[in-house]
């Protein structure tokens, strides 16, 4: 959905959106329920993941530093995300945008450790959002409203 300000390329060779800090597990991207069953069991991708309330469970850590990273499950390390568009995660599809809850009020805000975007977001982004992006992410979260994450300070609101 962002590929007109985020390119495949920089996404793949980047991958920090696929790997989790014990502190940042609350990002893990959120799949729906029949994405989960399918998932849950051998599949065509070969790998089988556990979920917890539609929350990938990551495993893999190797020692107590909360700074230690862990990928995704579905991350092959040489050409990113392995999901099929209709298998990923719509958190995944927008980010490193949320929709997110401040003070009663649904907020698209900015991630402000994207690599690639940065922690301001730009004007193109911003137009993207208000030209359609935005009313599409808000009609997903009328319908999936587990997607929707509190208000966290230092995220940007667009």
């Amino acid at each position: 959905m962002l590929s007109s300000i985020l390119s495949k390329s920089s996404c793949v060779a980047c991958k920090f959106c696929c790997s989790f800090r014990r502190q940042s597990l609350w990002e893990t991207p959120l799949f729906p329920p029949e994405v989960v069953e399918k998932l849950s069991k051998p599949n065509e991708y070969g790998v089988v993941g556990e979920f917890r309330d539609g929350q990938i469970v990551l495993g893999g850590y190797k020692t107590g530093d909360p700074e230690e990273e862990v990928p995704c499950s579905f991350l092959d390390p040489h050409k990113g995300c392995i999901l099929k568009p209709e298998d990923k995660p719509f958190d995944c599809s927008i980010w490193p945008l949320r929709i997110m809850n401040k003070d009663g009020e649904l907020v698209i805000a900015l991630t402000p450790t994207c690599p690639s975007i940065g922690a301001v977001p730009s004007q193109a982004l911003v137009n993207l959002v208000k030209n359609g992006l935005g009313d599409k992410i808000f009609e997903y979260a009328k319908t999936h409203p587990e997607i929707i994450k509190e208000y966290r300070e230092g995220f940007p609101i667009i």
